[in-house]
């Protein structure tokens, strides 16, 4: 009940000034009228008055200055300073000469009490002067002073007439006037008041049973209203309202139901988007898988091609094959980065990381790049430390600086870092002298296959997921990716990190790459469990070309009955699906489990998903998405080789 009446005194309060603004402004032009018109006419009579008595002098005066009779002009100076308001009266003769004086002046001369300056001064301290010639038979009403001048038509100047008469009286009549209106004004402000009271309080009413009514149906209350009156001004409105909210209440009933059936519909749909949903993503799992089994065994044979002795037309064909096939292998890797970024499936594991280090391995991979395409490879060294995921970060590197090699036609690609914002953060820049990205593309060049002019989708000029993986990256670490291009000025693509003290938490170590030859892998003993036959043939005849003797189980059984006649094998390589209820990780397990040590084992699988990688992690085995690179798996058995006692950290290996 609280509400209605604060309303009450606002709607009061409105109607109230409503009334009142236009009668005061009525009142305020009405005492502005009344009291101007008042003192211009009171200013009027007092200046004709002034006029009038200096006229009457100078008639009066003519006989005496004729005469020269001084002792009537005194008497006749003498009678006007009685009347009210006369400060001082002075007669002159023709030459300026004073000849009889009543009162207080402040001139000397007569120059001086007609002159402009002292009539202004006078004014202004609240005394009028007026002054009059005297002529022989005709009064001359100049209001200036000319010595000597005589008026056409009129007799002879005989003498001059000064008076000063204050504004006193004038002045205090002005403010009885002024108050006088005032008093008129509020009078009428008064009874405009009441005016308006009686006439707010005879609307009110009925504007506030509309109020309540609106009120009450805004609150959801669709109930009749019995409150409206039939000599109530506003019956007609109230008993519309009334219509109103019944219209409403049967439309919320109808909306009500109707809404309740969509839900139903769209629970409907919705279970059956979901239940496609899952088929595509079992579909797109299963695609993806059967993709990559063949296109992992195509690399492994287009490599182990690649070794043979081959005539250069062939081997035109064979480079050719090589890269079509790399150029598979970069997009199914790319679509597995973006979905393990999506399904937050990359782990962070953030140490304080040398960047000189992350650098060198940044100007090894792509030194033969730049040199390829003539093109200067410019890398900083730099002595400062960052607090980052070193593996992600380098990833992020090499993307950007693929990118530029690639766009760049010729000049330099400049990889360095420098401290910024007072010494807390590191700025990572990649800048190039390429074509440059012009404003509108700025944006879109981090979308997923977004690439500016390649709308052919040509898959020499990548695939367009670089940046993409780069920006989703630098979220998941926390790092900002800057971008500064212009059309023909080349761009530099700048990543912000926090900076980190040396050693001051453990200190990440990057593996330089290794020698291209393959004498560490010779007469390594290599278990390989695959039930792909084409992938465990290519699998097998690239090993067996590296110098290690190679033993093939397509199934979990061969694996059971290789490990009971043999030797343990110093690396096993297991696909993690076999097509029986036990897996790759079952097998290693059990490899492991026969020689009573902890074998160096490889995963590799053409699933995505985050469970196998969590299994995977659990079981401290390093994960090999196919398809494998030749040269990734050669780098990997040379690592796992080295460290044949101790346990990978390692879970998923980026693709290079």
């Amino acid at each position: 009940m609280g509400a209605p009446a604060v309303n009450f005194q606002g709607i009061r309060s409105r109607m109230l000034l409503a009334v009142i603004a236009p009668i005061v402004l009525v009142v305020l032009t009405l005492m502005g009228v009344f009291w101007s018109t008042r003192v211009s006419d009171l200013d009027d009579a007092h200046t004709m008055r002034n006029k009038l008595m200096a006229h009457q002098v100078a008639m009066a005066s003519e006989y005496g200055l004729f005469s020269g009779n001084i002792a009537t002009l005194q008497a006749i100076t003498s009678g006007l300073q009685r009347e009210a308001d006369v400060r001082s009266v002075a007669i002159f003769d023709s030459n300026g000469q004073l000849l009889a004086k009543t009162g207080r002046s402040h001139y000397g001369e007569l120059p001086e009490a007609v002159g402009a300056g002292y009539i202004a001064q006078q004014r202004a301290l609240g005394v009028d002067v007026v002054w009059e010639s005297v002529s022989s038979g005709s009064v001359s009403l100049d209001d200036f002073y000319t010595p000597q001048q005589t008026v056409p038509g009129a007799g002879t100047v005989l003498g001059y007439v000064v008076l000063e008469v204050t504004r006193e009286r004038l002045d205090s009549r002005g403010h009885e006037t002024m108050l006088v209106a005032v008093l008129i004004g509020l009078a009428g402000l008064l009874i405009g008041s009441l005016l308006a009271w009686r006439l707010g309080e005879g609307v009110i009413g009925p504007v506030m049973r509309v109020s309540r009514t609106i009120e009450r149906i805004g609150e959801g209350d669709l109930t009749l209203s019995s409150e409206a009156q039939p000599n109530d001004p506003l019956y007609d409105l109230q008993i519309r309202l009334n219509q109103m909210a019944q219209r409403l209440a049967w439309g919320r009933e109808e909306l009500e139901y109707r809404v309740e059936a969509a839900t139903r519909e769209l629970r409907i749909k919705k279970e059956e988007a979901e239940t496609a949903t899952l088929a595509k993503s079992r579909f797109l799992a299963a695609a993806s898988h059967d993709l990559r089994q063949p296109t992992h065994a195509l690399g492994m044979f287009v490599a182990r091609l690649g070794q043979l002795p081959l005539d250069a037309q062939t081997r035109q064909v064979v480079g050719s094959l090589e890269a079509s096939v790399h150029s598979m292998q970069d997009l199914l890797d790319g679509l597995l980065d973006v979905s393990r970024l999506d399904a937050g499936a990359v782990q962070v594991h953030r140490v304080a990381t040398p960047v000189d280090e992350l650098f060198q391995g940044i100007r090894k991979a792509l030194s033969p790049v730049a040199d390829g395409k003539g093109l200067r490879l410019r890398v900083r060294p730099s002595s400062q430390w960052a607090l980052t995921d070193p593996v992600l970060l380098q990833r992020m590197v090499m993307n950007l600086a693929n990118n530029a090699l690639r766009y760049t036609e010729r000049g330099t690609v400049l990889v360095s870092c420098r401290v910024v914002d007072a010494g807390t953060q590191l700025r990572i820049d990649v800048a190039d002298s390429g074509i440059g990205i012009s404003p509108e593309h700025q944006r879109d060049i981090f979308r997923e296959f977004y690439q500016v002019g390649n709308p052919g989708r040509d898959r020499a000029q990548g695939l367009g997921l670089g940046l993409n993986i780069v920006e989703r990256t630098a979220k998941l670490l926390g790092h900002t990716v800057a971008l500064r291009s212009g059309l023909g000025c080349g761009t530099r693509f700048s990543i912000t990190l926090p900076r980190a003290l040396p050693r001051e938490v453990p200190v990440a170590t990057f593996h330089a790459s290794e020698p291209a030859g393959f004498q560490e892998l010779e007469g390594m003993r290599i278990l390989i469990v695959e039930d792909d036959g084409f992938a465990l043939e290519a699998l097998r005849d690239l090993l067996s070309s590296w110098g290690c003797v190679v033993n093939a189980a397509a199934n979990v059984q061969d694996a059971l009955d290789f490990i009971n006649a043999y030797p343990a094998p110093d690396l096993v390589l297991s696909d993690f699906r076999l097509g029986e209820e036990r897996n790759g990780i079952d097998v290693i397990e059990m490899v492991r489990s026969h020689a009573r040590r902890q074998i160096p084992a490889c995963l590799m699988s053409g699933d995505t998903d985050t469970t196998l990688i969590q299994a995977a992690q659990f079981s401290g085995l390093t994960l090999l998405h196919k398809p494998v690179r030749p040269a990734k798996l050669r780098s990997l058995l040379r690592r796992l080789s080295k460290a044949e006692n101790q346990a990978m950290d390692v879970v998923d290996v980026f693709s290079a």
